[in-house]
């Protein structure tokens, strides 16, 4: 197999692919065995196990499996010729006690040996060469070594050096190695499953509707703005925006999500999601690579070749082993020819070392765990962009919580309007407010136009729309300079609250001002998220302090921070303030993490240890963001941090195993306990190496059972 040192690098690069146009529309995913694909995410060979090299796409897809088959072709045909080799081998005949010796029986053996040795030992002797290219000795270095000197040194005495034949060993060594090759290969073939089934999500064809005409066409020719027909059970072609119908859509391996989602007009939808009973007819918004899919798609591969901390140090500890490994393995066939051994034992020995040092375990023990965490958080709806803050999730000591849409549900229904002017009434304050909220997604917004809409009223045109940074938005109505602000505008500018503004509820207070006077107050109520409460349990049994930085009035923000429990609440907060508070809690040597829109809490975000964006739906760049979670869930979050926790402890439970094993493994095959009896041979040697590294490759894959364990 491939050096391991290079394991993470060669991930192959889908984003290249155009998974929207060329990929998802000229091959049938749902029909693909994707099978194929995995382990060429791990890239076990994709330079050195077989003769060829294909690019991407269907013959990518194909590789992998050709790559399996080659091996297992191999093992057998290695293990036919290994049963004479052991049946004519003069030392096992003397060992068993028996005789049957041909006439030119050392060229029988010879022959058969050549055999096992050129094509039995062709992917380590190809996969050494490509080492040494690179300059970057490995694991195939080791093994091509163990195997050339054992054939160069046991035909040597076929043609008249003095000493025992070696090809036995030599066969039993190849087909051993090739057998752990094999089954380790299988073993990690769910790497990246998670992954393909994301690939494999969109379907070959959309229904586009052209008048009273529906016409099937490939992916490649949907357009955006295109209309198209989405049947009952079939999968969403596109992202886009209902027109017409209402169903609810399975969106749980994009979101994690498990319950359907109700759709109707004017909801988005997700590309790759599943229709349920209902048609509706969708305007498509996105087509191939800038699809929600297509993002995650490429967010995921782009953090699984992104090295953190610890791949580096499993990287360096690889190289060194091998070194090493070389070292300690001339250095043992040098010891036991000045002990005066037999040169044919002193190989044995060398041979032995070499092959139970590869850093093979060492090597695989953090990429797969890579990922398999990064695949299957994104099956979850946890997009990790940056896999150091990811593993170091663990350290998170306080959490600093947006409230509005992550504890709380965004879901404001307006409670109390208020006219503080004689000239205006309640009415009119809603009507004229709502012309500066209708574009806006902010659920304060949703809540005036939710409210305005029972009413209904007729919402008025607006001109000069303006955002007031942090504390509201303004324009003119009808002639009159309308804002729509904060109790903070309202300070700043030195107007006085009105006493009866703020109830007991843990409301949320917005002031209507007409030509700079203050005409109203508009009260709308959030609901507490029911998941809120378990999370906060979840994070203060992991002892993480949660805090809660909100833009809201002292009161509402009092109220929610009572309800759940928190550790404390900073109220009436502006975005760039939420950087201050989290500068302070670093200074007393807090790791902190930071939860947000993505947008206006960018600069928290990026200041935090790990920045969190939450809530991000079909948007997935959130650029400052180190982790995007799909849905605004506060237990996402606590799942999250838990399993960046188990991630860390099964890439230290590899790291610890690899190591360990070869601490013991290579004295062992050194001769160190020759005196008491004890010899390893390299049969020996390379069962334990193999099963070294498939332990390595099924404890990663159990880290699939730890996503969303409380």
């Amino acid at each position: 197999m491939d050096n391991h040192k290079d394991h993470k690098d060669k991930i192959k690069d889908h984003s290249k692919m155009d998974h929207g146009k060329e990929n998802h529309s000229k091959m049938d995913h749902s029909k693909m065995d994707h099978s194929k694909e995995d382990h060429s995410k791990m890239n076990h060979g994709k330079d050195d196990h077989s003769g060829h090299n294909p690019g991407h796409g269907q013959m990518g897809h194909d590789h992998h499996k050709m790559m399996i088959a080659d091996f297992r072709k191999r093992f057998w045909v290695t293990l036919v010729l290994t049963i004479p080799i052991l049946f004519f081998s003069p030392m096992i005949q003397d060992f068993i006690g028996y005789e049957f010796l041909l006439p030119g029986n050392q060229y029988i053996l010879f022959a058969l040996s050549s055999v096992v040795y050129f094509y039995g030992g062709w992917p380590f002797l190809k996969g050494f060469l490509s080492e040494v290219k690179k300059a970057a000795p490995g694991m195939m270095t080791l093994i091509a070594m163990a195997i050339t000197v054992a054939y160069v040194y046991s035909s040597a005495t076929v043609f008249g050096l003095k000493g025992v034949d070696f090809f036995w060993e030599l066969a039993t060594l190849i087909a051993i190695m090739l057998v752990g090759h094999w089954i380790e290969m299988k073993s990690v073939l769910g790497a990246s499953k998670a992954l393909q089934l994301l690939v494999s999500m969109m379907p070959a064809e959309a229904h586009r509707v052209k008048g009273d005409i529906i016409e099937d066409i490939s992916l490649e020719d949907l357009l955006i703005d295109d209309i198209i027909l989405v049947k009952p059970g079939e999968k969403v072609p596109a992202d886009g925006i209902i027109i017409e119908g209402s169903s609810y859509l399975n969106e749980s391996m994009l979101t994690g999500e498990s319950k359907p989602v109700k759709k109707e007009e004017k909801d988005k939808v997700i590309g790759g999601s599943v229709n349920g009973n209902g048609s509706i007819k969708v305007k498509v918004e996105h087509t191939g690579k800038d699809s929600y899919l297509n993002k995650v798609i490429k967010m995921v591969e782009e953090a699984q070749k992104t090295k953190s901390k610890m791949q580096n140090l499993s990287d360096r500890a690889a190289k060194w082993l091998t070194y090493i490994a070389l070292a300690i393995g001339f250095g043992t066939l040098a010891v036991w020819l000045i002990l005066g051994f037999p040169f044919v034992y002193a190989l044995e020995r060398m041979v032995t070392v070499m092959v139970i040092a590869c850093p093979h375990a060492l090597g695989l023990a953090i990429p797969l765990v890579v990922a398999i965490s990064t695949a299957v958080s994104a099956q979850n709806g946890l997009l990790i962009r940056n896999r150091t803050a990811f593993e170091e999730s663990r350290k998170i000591s306080v959490l600093l919580f947006d409230k509005t849409g992550t504890l709380t549900k965004g879901d404001f229904g307006v409670t109390r309007i208020e006219s503080v002017n004689t000239s205006y009434s309640t009415e009119e304050i809603l009507r004229l407010s709502s012309a500066l909220e209708q574009s806006s997604e902010h659920p304060i917004a949703v809540g005036i136009i939710k409210k305005v809409k029972e009413d209904n009223m007729t919402i008025p045109k607006l001109e000069n729309f303006n955002a007031i940074t942090g504390k509201g938005v303004e324009a003119n109505v009808e002639g009159k300079q309308i804002k729509v602000v904060s109790p903070g505008y309202l300070r700043d500018e030195k107007i006085t609250i009105p006493e009866d503004a703020y109830s007991d509820a843990a409301e949320t207070v917005v002031f209507v001002l007409i030509d700079g006077q203050l005409a109203g107050y508009i009260a709308l109520a959030d609901e507490i998220r029911p998941e809120s409460a378990e999370a906060i349990k979840i994070f203060k049994k992991n002892n993480i302090k949660v805090l809660m930085a909100t833009g809201d009035n002292e009161i509402t923000a009092k109220a929610v921070s009572d309800k759940l429990g928190l550790d404390g609440y900073y109220a009436e907060v502006l975005p760039h303030q939420k950087v201050e508070i989290v500068k302070e809690l670093q200074e007393k040597g807090e790791f902190v993490a930071m939860t947000g829109d993505g947008v206006n809490d960018a600069p928290a975000l990026a200041q935090a240890n790990v920045g969190i964006a939450v809530g991000s739906g079909t948007d997935v760049a959130a650029e400052t963001a180190d982790i995007i979670l799909v849905n605004s869930n506060p237990q996402d979050i606590a799942n999250l941090i838990l399993f960046g926790k188990a991630t860390y402890n099964k890439m230290i439970q590899n790291l610890i195993w690899a190591t360990g094993y070869n601490v013991v493994a290579i004295p062992l095959a050194a001769g160190v306990l020759y005196s008491s009896g004890f010899v390893l041979g390299p049969a020996v040697g390379a069962v334990f190496m193999s099963l070294s590294t498939i332990i390595v490759a099924i404890n990663a894959q159990l880290l699939k059972r730890k996503i969303g364990k409380k």
